[in-house]
């Protein structure tokens, strides 16, 4: 689960500089964010202590890299550029994550999964595609500093678009006390419920599980 999250958050992360790129905002790529390389993006805590810790529990692994850098301003329309800059991480995902299903479903039908090969190729995908798909629908949670926030600026003034901007410089605290406070005090975990409704869920219906 580890080695398939590496390159499910790289992408993740390239998608969003990319999109920033194409829409005009040169930030990521001065900074060389557009790399594939993952030494690029890896968040010591994000990328690598809390996935690992996750899988050594048996949870589902999802985490972070070091935020894409982009600068709002160059957008044409900062509304709509916000919002699909955030929305490309999540996508990359969920397309990672159907490639996986194709890639396996075709692969099966010269592997069986009663093979010893068939049997990795099944674990695999299995595990890229839960992965992937924990990410995006992690990430879609709307709570900054979260992807799926970005979908709120759709919806501000340009007063509180400036108010919303300064209040997500003090949201990852907010982010910290919903992911492991409230499940610690309350002994009910509501992101691992959504994740298993959501990534998990999808990934079982399509292995057949």
């Amino acid at each position: 689960m580890f080695l398939c999250f590496i390159p499910a958050i790289v992408i993740h992360e390239v998608s969003h500089g990319f999109v920033a790129y194409k829409l005009g905002d040169p930030t990521a790529k001065a900074r060389g964010r557009l790399s594939l390389n993952p030494l690029a993006h890896i968040d010591p805590f994000g990328t690598v202590i809390l996935p690992i810790a996750l899988a050594f529990f048996g949870g589902p692994v999802f985490g972070y890299a070091k935020p894409v850098p982009y600068n709002p301003s160059y957008f044409k329309n900062i509304r709509l550029g916000e919002f699909m800059t955030g929305m490309a991480g999540p996508a990359s995902n969920i397309i990672m994550a159907a490639i996986a299903v194709i890639v396996s479903r075709l692969l099966m039908l010269v592997f069986p999964v009663t093979t010893t090969a068939g049997s990795w190729i099944f674990i695999v995908c299995y595990f890229f595609t839960m992965v992937n798909l924990c990410l995006a629908f992690f990430n879609l949670i709307p709570l900054p500093p979260l992807d799926g926030s970005s979908i709120i600026s759709l919806f501000l003034s340009d007063k509180a678009l400036r108010q919303y901007y300064h209040i997500q410089r003090y949201a990852l605290p907010v982010l910290f006390l919903v992911v492991f406070i409230i499940p610690f005090l309350f002994k009910i975990n509501p992101i691992m419920i959504y994740i298993d409704a959501t990534a998990g869920n999808l990934t079982r219906l399509a292995f057949g599980l």
